[in-house]
């Protein structure tokens, strides 16, 4: 490294989302002495960890708050919950730039929605898996809304959202019956065995096993097992303990694209319809599904789509598709991937933006996936500061007069502990094993901000 360098703990450096990746990509700066201010759209931190994980795992849940406690108590982490960034937010990343910040660091996960752009997606009835998700989670604003949930629901998608959905909407909502709808084949699920073992035992096991004969002949000309993904519930079910009886059902279908939602002619679901798909083994030995242009449809009264989700385009960074764009020609790369931000219409790399986590690639991997991603973000940025001339001057005097013009309360790491402590209360009160708010106001109240008139 050049002697001349700048030694790194002099820098200040914004961290906004307070997520797994945020969280570590915040404990790898501190723990290089740098300056970490973390800007959080929540009260509470966590991002999917708090809000994405199923609500009643309590001890993984509570494993991930233990560590997030830690980095947040670090001596140069600076705490700031329930301020939104973004172009129609509290900051912009312009007014963070005005601040001081050296550098900015965006884990802000995949906070827009993705559709797929469907006749019928507008009717009552049709739901993004996120928003059920954040819903069951109890976070706000979500917590609060109303979801018209039918009898008979599609899931459209096939890895852990969809069980998870799947789990919530059998056990929880009253749900007779489900059909996940995958437009690929049993040998493309992406659900892993572990997460299966909440649904297992609502398997229709008559229909699958008739499901799996149909498209048995489409896998054995791609020289697919038929019989590996029936292998795998079979295990499963015997390792899995059987839930009281129930006459609910799951049920998978494969090879089918949706094409659109049919109403009941009242502005509700009546119908998915579903294209025929075939599948199609391209060059890299994957496989993509292709529509035959013949339909089927299935009688439902909700649809929900649990098929990932896409970045926001209002947080001011250029976008493409679900993702912001990244600079193909990184800088400072990290085991080959750009964390670099790359502005099409000025073409050209933004030097002090960098992304991380579903921030970088939306919707993959969890919170090991995002712990490792917030930790390279991270070494990335560190990097970039090494070719500065030096850190900005005064930059927490800056950060403390804009913060203060902020007409909402916003949340330090000391309410944070007033909040836990008074769940706690409450869960012990009430003999609950864990409780948490589901409102913003209450939380404030909990930690008596609710009548905040400025700090």
């Amino acid at each position: 490294m050049d002697a001349s360098a700048p030694v790194i703990s002099q820098f200040h450096v914004a961290v906004v989302g307070a997520g797994p990746a945020g969280l570590y990509a915040a404990k790898e700066l501190a723990g290089q002495g740098i300056h970490v201010s973390l800007f959080n759209r929540d009260i509470k931190p966590g991002g999917l960890a708090e809000y994405g994980i199923y609500p009643f795992k309590y001890k993984m849940k509570e494993g991930l708050r233990a560590q997030f406690r830690q980095v947040l108590a670090m001596e140069n982490v600076q705490y700031y919950g329930n301020v939104l960034v973004g172009e129609r937010g509290d900051l912009s990343l312009n007014d963070l730039r005005a601040m001081g910040f050296d550098a900015i660091l965006a884990t802000v996960g995949a906070q827009g929605t993705k559709w797929l752009g469907l006749p019928g997606e507008d009717l009552h009835g049709v739901y993004h898996a996120k928003d059920l998700v954040y819903h069951y989670n109890s976070l706000p604003p979500y917590s609060a809304m109303e979801f018209e949930i039918g009898r008979r629901v599609a899931v459209i998608g096939v890895g852990n959202v969809m069980l998870d959905i799947s789990h919530y909407l059998l056990e929880e909502a009253g749900v007779n019956e489900i059909i996940a709808v995958a437009r690929r084949g049993p040998a493309e699920v992406k659900f892993d065995k572990k997460e299966l073992e909440s649904v297992v035992h609502y398997l229709d096991m008559p229909t699958l096993n008739q499901e799996l004969e149909r498209v048995k002949p489409v896998m054995l000309s791609l020289g697919q097992d038929p019989n590996a993904l029936l292998a795998t519930i079979q295990l499963v079910r015997e390792r899995s303990p059987h839930p009281k009886e129930t006459s609910n059902h799951f049920h998978i279908q494969f090879l089918g694209a949706p094409k659109r939602i049919l109403s009941n002619g009242n502005s509700h679901v009546a119908a998915l319809e579903l294209e025929e798909t075939a599948l199609v083994l391209r060059d890299n030995g994957e496989t993509s599904a292709r529509g035959t242009g013949q339909t089927r449809t299935l009688e439902v009264d909700t649809v929900i789509f649990a098929i990932g989700d896409k970045v926001d385009d209002d947080f001011g960074l250029p976008v493409l598709g679900i993702e912001f764009v990244k600079d193909r020609e990184p800088r400072f790369p990290q085991d080959g991937i750009s964390y670099e931000i790359f502005d099409p219409a000025q073409r050209k790399n933004i030097p002090d933006v960098f992304v991380a986590g579903w921030a970088r690639q939306a919707s993959t991997g969890l919170v090991g996936v995002a712990r490792r991603d917030g930790t390279n973000g991270a070494r990335a940025l560190m990097q970039y500061l090494r070719t500065l001339p030096g850190p900005n001057s005064d930059v927490q005097t800056r950060i403390n007069a804009r913060i203060a013009k902020i007409q909402k309360p916003w949340v330090t790491r000391s309410h944070l502990l007033q909040l836990e402590a008074a769940e706690r209360e409450y869960a012990a009160a009430n003999g609950l094993e864990f409780f948490k708010y589901d409102s913003n106001e209450d939380m404030l109240r909990a930690m008596g901000i609710d009548n905040w008139t400025g700090y």
